[in-house]
């Protein structure tokens, strides 16, 4: 495929075969739940902990902060196994995805001994207190505001759609932390929650069909001391604009419906099927080769946001698509209670589609940022 800007294409080492087979030996073995969306709804913690065990949690955190110091690649090669087997890693997925390299790259030392060696074990599950209501993907509009208050901060606001809240032991909080400006990216500090808090009321959004993984987060005064500050106050907006690369790029923007395009490949009888699943399954490897570009890209060091903001926008729809195709050739339809795998997991994508599109930032914002790095906005 073409490069992206900037970026080339991606390859893996050849070591990292043996790493891919010993995953799925792994998940041949255990038993669990599979599921599509897998990264957001199958939340596990003791799948999580069995993870952390084989050191396939904090896989490039540095060996000193408990990690095991593996390149971006090789987590590559993990979590895209565990996602395309539907595997429920949704509890410790942010902190390991995001939060993880946020401390690393903007904690003091004591962060980063108390919380990344808890991360790497599966035993420190984080939260991200971005979104809030009536501002959507436009974090620069935050109003959850930081108030001085002796050695600390106290917090003030209200969070939404907090994917995993409730299970959390932390949220990250971006808030304004002096008065707004005409820089409106001034002022934004992150601080690092610790979890249950009696100032912090955790709320279910439940979605249509009952299930429970986002949250809407009420601070009423919870006091951060500045030893949670993450990285310097003022210094909030880079920082997440560089963890966002983390979060819009990796295979969870591609493989959400994966269990559909595996499951349909046994039924794909007409050639009509065949051709619509042979388009599925090239568009995937062109965006497979796209959001492994960015890990390289990631593995040495760089912050592609333009490259991820294209991964998530091409990759998020394609995950739609997949779903249109599946009604379109499945020959069942969608039913959470069927004894049929494909129909049960038909029901999980319709349900869950309707959020591709919006989380990690809106496809609309992100052609912004697109248009924006290639000069024609």
């Amino acid at each position: 495929m073409a490069a992206l800007p900037g970026l080339t294409p991606g390859t893996l080492p050849p070591e990292t075969a043996g790493l891919r087979a010993r995953v799925r030996e792994f998940l041949a073995e255990t038993p669990f739940t599979a599921s599509c969306d897998s990264w957001l709804t199958g939340a596990d913690p003791a799948f999580s902990r069995l993870l952390g065990e084989r050191g396939w949690l904090g896989m490039a955190l540095p060996e000193r902060y408990g990690g095991h110091g593996r390149s971006p690649l090789e987590r590559f090669v993990v979590i895209e196994e565990l996602l395309a087997a539907g595997a429920p890693v949704g509890a410790h997925w942010i902190a390991d995805r995001q939060t993880g390299p946020s401390i690393l790259a903007h904690g003091t030392e004591e962060q980063k001994r108390r919380f990344l060696p808890a991360i790497a074990r599966g035993e420190c599950f984080f939260a991200i207190g971005m979104s809030e209501p009536d501002s959507g993907s436009d974090l620069a509009s935050v109003r959850t505001r930081a108030e001085r208050d002796g050695d600390g901060w106290r917090l003030h606001g209200t969070k939404v759609w907090t994917s995993g809240a409730h299970l959390a032991h932390a949220i990250l909080v971006l808030a304004r932390s002096a008065p707004r400006s005409q820089d409106r990216h001034a002022g934004l500090t992150q601080f690092i929650v610790p979890l249950p808090d009696e100032r912090v009321a955790i709320r279910p959004i439940r979605g249509l069909s009952g299930e429970h993984h986002f949250n809407e987060v009420v601070l009423d005064g919870a006091f951060v001391p500045d030893a949670l500050v993450l990285g310097r106050p003022g210094d909030g907006w880079r920082q997440v604009t560089a963890e966002l690369a983390y979060e819009r790029s990796g295979p969870e923007r591609l493989l959400s419906t994966f269990m559909l395009i595996r499951l349909l490949h046994g039924r794909a009888g007409s050639t009509g099927a065949r051709r619509a699943l042979g388009g599925l399954t090239a568009r995937l490897w062109a965006l497979r080769q796209a959001s492994l570009a960015v890990a390289g890209a990631l593995a040495r060091g760089e912050t592609p946001e333009l490259a991820a903001a294209l991964v998530k926008d091409l990759g998020t729809r394609f995950e739609r698509e997949v779903i249109a195709v599946a009604r379109d050739h499945a020959g069942v339809e969608p039913d959470p209670g069927s004894p049929d795998p494909l129909a049960r997991a038909l029901a999980e994508s319709v349900v869950q589609a309707p959020g591709f599109t919006l989380r990690g930032g809106t496809n609309e914002i992100l052609r912004g940022i697109v248009a924006r790095g290639l000069g024609v906005r």
